[in-house]
């Protein structure tokens, strides 16, 4: 006994190492919660199958293995199933180390290490969003803890039916594939708060019917159903969320808490979980649900005890989940996508003091892009406009074909397709930047011709966009040019007038290096070029 409970605990702790290195990995996949949707909707539909095919195969796999055929006493059965288990767990656990590839972008380097469990608490009290959506959760995840472990009690106590509740578990695994199936889809057409309090809404009306349903099977399958039915879609509504956090951190508190973030839920889990298993005891014992007990030994007083903990209770919970996660979780799509786009405009800073970027003298820049010139300070973004990116010019387009100024190396593709960063051999940290508000539109419309580190020559296309999306979508169309090192240089001349018909390639921008001693003083206030 003593060493299936240290065995049994120390592989729960490392289950939750794994739980949360797991789910850990979204942020460093892609900046894009599209792209989350649809990484975690695969992986949760085989979490779900797999879950579900443990419960249904455990004991046909034992008896199968047994020493004999009838008998499930036999340990060479269980241990032939745990080698199994244990095999496949290694190997897809070495695959998804092996296969998966993170995506090691300049935003995700603004990171440090929290340490202490003071410094634990400060970065998730300075993160609002992470800790309101915690506690929506923590209050959904103690219901549903309680409702989910107690439903074997009631198909075993209050309808003496204990077989139809593998029944129920069989239903339940389809019905948990459908349902992630279809997060993807119904997140396009709702928000994530009318689907996370329609999900709840149903689970109530499930509870509801559950409620009354006594002992009529099908309508017990049917209420057990639609309670269960969209929590799985919870479940990755509120990933998303805390997954999207990371980034709303970094832009608040100025560094990512990727791994910090991500263990909350499955801490919160953990919780629920430890919170229903005390509970449920206790509510089984008030019913009089102990040994020797049957469905005909419990009273009605026991009866209706125990409905007022499976389902009242779970149910306040639920609706004050409601309220929090309505009230206080403003984290959507399109704001995750703002919070992107505000991080994307400061990725070149950091290579300033780098020393990837000696400039050696005066550089000439060519605009990578056919059309009008524009004055900086006439572009209709206070960031971009006001300089504090850093100084440059802007370009009304002509065509959709933008090109390299000069040889480079990619240091930054934006997830949709609509930035791209350069480091030059010539020192100059350039960010092209088309359109404004275009994170909206996802990567519709524009394509991307290189991938971070590439090596690009002058004149190499870089990105293709189809101009007409950007206008059917009511978004400005304008070309930013910006050199985000811009310090590193004392004069910004621009080589032809504003209003001026340019050809990509054609040299637009002079740059003149600082000399040491005006290194030495600084770069002072930087205003947009002239």
């Amino acid at each position: 006994m003593v060493v299936f409970a240290v065995l049994y605990i120390t592989m729960d702790i490392f289950y939750s190492f794994k739980d949360v290195g797991f789910w850990s990995m979204l942020p460093s996949l892609t900046t894009s919660s599209r792209e989350r949707e649809k990484t975690a909707t695969y992986a949760r539909v085989g979490s779900t199958v797999g879950g579900g095919l443990v419960g249904i195969l455990v004991m046909p796999a034992v008896i199968f293995f047994s020493a004999k055929a009838t008998s499930t006493g036999d340990d060479r059965g269980w241990f032939i199933f745990a080698a199994i288990i244990c095999t496949i767990a290694f190997v897809s656990a070495w695959c998804v180390g092996l296969f998966t590839r993170e995506v090691n972008s300049d935003i995700r380097k603004n990171k440090q290490d929290t340490k202490g469990i003071v410094g634990i608490f400060k970065a998730l009290s300075g993160n609002d969003q992470l800790m309101w959506v915690a506690l929506a959760y923590l209050f959904y995840g103690i219901a549903i803890n309680i409702t989910n472990s107690l439903e074997v009690y009631y198909f075993t106590y209050i309808m003496g039916m204990p077989k139809a509740f593998s029944i129920f578990s069989t239903i339940n695994i389809f019905l948990g594939i459908i349902a992630t199936s279809l997060f993807p889809i119904l997140s396009k057409k709702l928000s994530r708060k009318v689907l996370f309090t329609s999900c709840l809404v149903v689970m109530l009306c499930g509870m509801g019917l559950f409620a009354v349903a006594g002992s009529n099977l099908p309508l017990v399958l049917l209420a057990a159903s639609v309670f269960g039915f969209p929590q799985q879609m919870v479940f990755l509504i509120v990933l998303m969320v805390i997954t999207d956090s990371v980034e709303y951190g970094q832009l608040k508190l100025g560094h990512r808490d990727e791994s910090l973030a991500l263990s909350v839920r499955p801490l919160i889990d953990k919780f629920g979980g430890a919170v229903s298993n005390g509970v449920v005891g206790q509510i089984a014992i008030m019913a009089g649900m102990t040994t020797g007990a049957t469905a005909s030994s419990i009273t009605a007083s026991g009866k209706i005890n125990f409905k007022i903990m499976m389902f009242a209770v779970p149910a306040v919970m639920l609706v004050i989940a409601i309220i929090i996660f309505a009230s206080k979780v403003i984290l959507s799509e399109k704001k995750h996508a703002e919070i992107v786009a505000e991080l994307e405009k400061t990725w070149g800073k950091k290579f300033d003091k780098s020393g990837e970027n000696t400039v050696d003298g005066d550089v000439l820049i060519p605009t990578p892009i056919s059309g009008k010139l524009m004055n900086l300070s006439e572009v209709n973004d206070r960031t971009f406009s006001s300089g504090s990116v850093g100084r440059g010019f802007a370009i009304k387009p002509s065509d959709g074909k933008v090109l390299a100024p000069f040889d480079a190396t990619v240091r930054q593709v934006f997830t949709t397709r609509h930035a791209v960063g350069l480091v030059g051999d010539n020192g100059v940290v350039l960010l092209i930047h088309i359109g404004l508000g275009t994170v909206k539109l996802k990567g519709t419309g524009f394509v991307s011709y290189v991938e971070q580190g590439q090596r690009v020559k002058k004149g190499q296309e870089l990105i293709e966009f189809w101009d007409p999306t950007i206008k059917k979508a009511c978004l400005d169309d304008t070309v930013i040019v910006i050199v985000t090192n811009s310090d590193k240089f004392s004069e910004f001349e621009m080589t032809v007038k504003d209003g001026q018909s340019v050809q990509a390639e054609d040299n637009v921008l002079e740059l003149k290096v600082k000399n040491e001693e005006e290194t030495a003083l600084g770069g002072g206030q930087i205003e947009p070029a002239n």
